[in-house]
């Protein structure tokens, strides 16, 4: 918190404005939260593979995204958080050119109940930048003030 006031982190404190009782920030739905992972959008995803591969980190899980994009999870040995490489072709709405320091792509927090998470958005007027709801996948996303995304997944609807 650079440049916070004194009192600024007073109010962060259990009990304070921004928080509640047991250290949960006021008016958050009672949904468990979890960072997971973040994203990075990549030029040639196999160069980027390789990359990471040769740091240590492993291929967790890997997919097709339903606009042609692709994506790699990959874990470091032992560690609870992953790092997603995100491929998006020109043929993807997704897709944006590259500069140097525009490739963070999202972060990604499981939580244990999308829908509450989509209301309490809603409510606060963030924007609703994507949301899909399929079979096997649960997800909503919004943007920060600086535009980057923020992903928040769960089990799928019933």
């Amino acid at each position: 918190m650079l440049g916070a006031r004194a009192g600024d982190l007073r109010r962060a404190r259990v009990g304070g404005p921004l928080m509640g009782p047991g250290g949960v920030a006021r008016g958050v739905p009672a949904v468990k939260v979890e960072f997971v992972y973040a994203g990075l959008r990549v030029r040639d995803l196999a160069r980027s593979l390789r990359f990471y591969r040769s740091l240590g980190f492993r291929v967790f899980r890997r997919g097709t995204m339903e606009h042609g994009g692709l994506w790699v999870q990959l874990a470091f040995p032992r560690a609870a958080q992953r790092l997603e490489l995100n491929y998006y072709p020109r043929s993807s709405k997704f897709y944006s050119p590259h500069r140097r320091g525009t490739e963070f792509d999202h972060l990604g927090f499981r939580v244990s109940n999308v829908e509450a998470w989509e209301r309490r958005l809603r409510r606060r007027g963030f924007p609703i930048t994507a949301r899909v709801r399929e079979a096997d996948e649960n997800l909503v996303y919004t943007r920060d003030p600086d535009g980057n995304w923020v992903e928040f997944f769960g089990p799928p609807p019933s």
